[in-house]
């Protein structure tokens, strides 16, 4: 998930650089949304061990 996230992430630099404004602001927005869904399944990977235990 996170290398999704890199890879939204570069693809909104590239689209910024050559001046994509629309394809830029999409691939950031989908990079945040990706980051933000990795942070949630991380924490909640992070609970389930230190509940396992």
């Amino acid at each position: 998930m996170l290398r999704w996230t890199i890879a939204f992430i570069i693809i909104a630099i590239i689209a910024g650089i050559l001046g994509f404004g629309g394809i830029a602001g999409a691939s950031a927005g989908i990079a945040k949304i990706t980051f933000f869904v990795f942070l949630v399944l991380f924490v909640i990977t992070l609970m389930r061990g230190a509940l396992s235990k």
